[in-house]
């Protein structure tokens, strides 16, 4: 059976689109600036900080990895809501996104943290840096461009998933997809479009991240900072 593709839908509906994508993007964006600070405290506090801050961070790291995201968006959103503590939409979506990520960060910058050599920081360390200087100055400018890969990527699945919070109302993307849909009924061609839309953000945000990245390290290594 042949299939007429129709995306006579387009020009009428293209705004409502970029809309959620615009919406999409500015909730990414909040969570990656968010979730990143957020994981480099978690990963600092679990390399560097007092054993009942280290077992802390193990079980919140644990916690979040291991339940759905899309629930910890329910509890936030619908389970407050039953105790009567309103949280609009967009804000429990941010806060759980951030919550989500910066578990993932965590685990990424404390592997980018520990692979700096020990020698290194015991060199540091005799020049009489203090602790929290070596790490500033020494593990994190080589941990975080080690890392930064690793970071990206997970940035950019954690893009991805804002799709998941049109379950909780938010009117991104996805939300914006199947608002057409359920008025063209052209599922196929809509969805299409929606998916090659999350491929362009997402080529977008690892083409600045990658430029970034460019000017960080490239300036940093010119300063001779890199040890």
């Amino acid at each position: 059976m042949a299939y007429d593709f129709d995306f006579s839908f387009l020009p009428t509906h293209w705004d409502v689109l970029l809309a959620g994508a615009w919406s999409t993007a500015r909730m990414s964006t909040a969570t990656i600036v968010l979730g990143f600070v957020l994981g480099a405290v978690l990963a600092i506090l679990r390399t560097q900080g007092p054993a009942w801050a280290r077992r802390a961070v193990v079980v919140y790291v644990d916690v979040i990895r291991n339940t759905p995201l899309v629930i910890q968006a329910f509890w936030l959103f619908f389970g407050l809501a039953s105790l009567q503590i309103r949280v609009p939409a967009v804000t429990a979506a941010v806060i759980a996104l951030t919550i989500n990520v910066s578990a993932y960060t965590a685990e990424i910058v404390r592997a980018g943290i520990e692979s700096i050599p020990r020698g290194q920081i015991e060199a540091a360390s005799c020049l009489g840096m203090s602790r929290w200087k070596v790490l500033r100055l020494v593990v994190l400018p080589q941990a975080v461009e080690r890392m930064y890969p690793a970071l990206v990527s997970q940035f950019v699945l954690m893009m991805l998933a804002t799709s998941i919070m049109s379950q909780i109302s938010v009117e991104e993307l996805t939300s914006a997809g199947y608002g057409v849909q359920s008025e063209t009924f052209r599922g196929f061609e809509i969805y299409l479009v929606v998916a090659l839309l999350y491929l362009v953000m997402s080529w977008l945000l690892r083409l600045l991240m990658a430029g970034l990245a460019q000017l960080a390290f490239r300036r940093r290594r010119r300063l001779g900072t890199s040890l």
